[in-house]
């Protein structure tokens, strides 16, 4: 709710659009850290990785400022986030992790049925499902997934997870009708981001009965 509100504000003041021109970097820096800190660090799963990248872009757009710098920066800490996590995923730390109860068992639960669906192609398809893509690099680094293979995932699904929301985000923030209607736009967003998780929890539901 914030963010639809913040960016209704923006688009229509001329000096609020002048003062995120001038200060663009900072605010990718900001971005890039949250989506590190979200893909990085396997207990932060609740950030809103999506919603975000999707207002940066838009945010860039109605602006006027390239998207080109900013998509590098936060691709680079989306595959950096995914590297660190996997890292953990393989040190001692990642198994005390486990025992200590600090990642939600639904997370794992979810996190693993997805493993076992897709194998390592894992890596790519989280990055698009909340709580998915930060518990998946952690567990490929738990379950022993050779650091070549998950590289390949993990930079291909980091580049494809921002570059559809940022440019998405840019290239709506360019349309009239979309800053006329920007509301529903970021309701949409959030539902399309939750739907996968409402369709895995209602098919569980179902399974069990």
């Amino acid at each position: 709710m914030l963010s639809m509100g913040l960016l209704s504000w923006i688009s229509g003041d001329p000096q609020m659009l002048a003062l995120l021109a001038q200060h663009w970097v900072l605010g990718t820096l900001l971005v890039a850290a949250v989506i590190y800190i979200e893909t990085g660090l396997v207990i932060f799963p609740f950030l809103p990785g999506d919603t975000l990248l999707f207002s940066m872009g838009a945010f860039l757009g109605i602006a006027g400022v390239s998207p080109l710098l900013p998509l590098i920066v936060v691709c680079l800490a989306a595959i950096l986030g995914d590297a660190t996590n996997y890292a953990i995923g393989r040190s001692r730390f990642g198994h005390i992790i486990v025992q200590r109860g600090w990642i939600k068992p639904r997370h794992l639960l979810k996190t693993r049925s997805f493993f076992e669906r897709y194998g390592g192609p894992t890596i790519i398809i989280g990055r698009f499902v909340p709580f998915v893509r930060t518990v998946a690099p952690f567990m490929a680094g738990l379950s022993g997934m050779s650091a070549q293979r998950f590289l390949l995932f993990n930079i291909v699904g980091g580049c494809a997870w921002c570059s559809l929301l940022i440019l998405g985000g840019y290239w709506l923030g360019n349309n009239t009708w979309v800053r006329e209607h920007m509301h529903a736009l970021f309701a949409g967003i959030v539902a399309l981001s939750l739907l996968p998780v409402l369709i895995r929890s209602a098919w569980h539901a179902r399974h069990k009965r």
